[in-house]
């Protein structure tokens, strides 16, 4: 992949979240999310490239837009898989709370896992804590390889959990382990790739989330040195057969690093919407608006944070095609 890619998708993750920020706290999950899709695709279609969506909005008709399958960019080469999420977060913004974010990853083609759209247990964590957790381990013993590769002590490891009722079991060992816990109400690619940084204060992503945002996770984790594990969990017999057809007879299954993401490159973008432990969210102020974004490249190991200043002036419908 050309490292130009590197800053069109930054390009991506902005537009969507300047669209969907003017939701923020407005109680509207819907509107904020076709916001953000609207103005990514847009933006996706100007850039050089042959994508296929491989993690989108859902199968073509449940979307309109962004859908699997869906093909992006200007039709030249390179030839990428496409991971999006317009907005992580849409209950986050419709709430304005924390950590919602604009998504995006690319690799080569066939080199992202084409997660179907059902739950999956997750582990994730940085680059100081990889390869000493294994998903099929207790919590107490993952807890603890984690404070060890981090040089802690387990009271000092913080994970991050999806706040969900399902959670009940895993937050009750957690804390009997004498961890401590950072609940959040949605948005596990961010909580995974909190993991990444020191300065969010996350060691750990433990539970249950979307398939999908694990492959966008992987992608973050990819460039950032760090690991995921997952396995997933189909909640019916419709789900259970389409783990057959896509030739996952075995619900055990665990899928690591290179199931969710192979080869030696991925390209990852995500902007804040609403402020976060890593980045700011879109603020506005007259005719400007300011963004914050991550950028990295797996490739290279390059991580970049992109501070931006639009004139919505001169950017009314906060995109432009050249």
């Amino acid at each position: 992949m050309e490292r130009s890619l590197t800053m069109e998708l930054v390009r991506v993750t902005e537009a969507a979240a300047l669209s969907s920020a003017r939701w923020m706290g407005r109680g509207n999950r819907d509107e904020a999310d076709e916001a953000a899709t609207s103005a990514m695709r847009k933006v996706l279609d100007t850039i050089p490239m042959q994508g296929t969506v491989v993690i989108g909005e859902g199968e073509m008709d449940q979307a309109p837009m962004l859908y699997i399958g869906e093909k992006l960019g200007t039709g030249t080469e390179p030839l990428v898989d496409v991971a999006v999420d317009p907005l992580e977060g849409t209950s986050i913004v419709a709430q304005g709370t924390w950590n919602a974010l604009a998504v995006i990853a690319i690799a080569d083609k066939g080199d992202l896992l084409h997660a179907p759209d059902m739950y999956m247990q997750k582990i994730a964590v940085g680059p100081e804590a990889v390869g000493k957790v294994d998903i099929n381990a207790s919590t107490y013993d993952n807890l603890k390889a984690v404070a060890k590769a981090k040089n802690k002590q387990i009271d000092d490891i913080v994970a991050v959990v999806l706040d969900r009722p399902r959670h009940e079991t895993l937050i009750a060992e957690i804390r009997e382990a004498g961890a401590r816990i950072k609940l959040i109400p949605d948005g596990d690619v961010a909580g995974a790739m909190n993991t990444a940084f020191d300065e969010t204060g996350v060691d750990i992503l433990l539970g249950i989330g979307g398939a999908p945002e694990g492959v966008l996770a992987a992608a973050a984790l990819k460039c950032l040195g760090g690991e995921i594990q997952g396995k997933l969990i189909p909640s019916n017999d419709e789900e259970i057969a389409r783990c057959k057809t896509m030739g996952i007879p075995d619900l055990n299954k665990v899928f690591y690093m290179d199931d969710f993401c192979s080869g030696n490159d991925a390209i990852f973008a995500a902007t804040g919407v609403t402020d976060g432990e890593l980045l700011k969210g879109v603020q506005f102020k007259g005719l400007k608006a300011t963004t914050q974004t991550v950028v990295m490249r797996a490739k290279s190991g390059t991580v970049r944070f992109i501070d931006g200043e639009h004139s919505l002036q001169r950017k009314p419908n906060l995109v432009m095609e050249t």
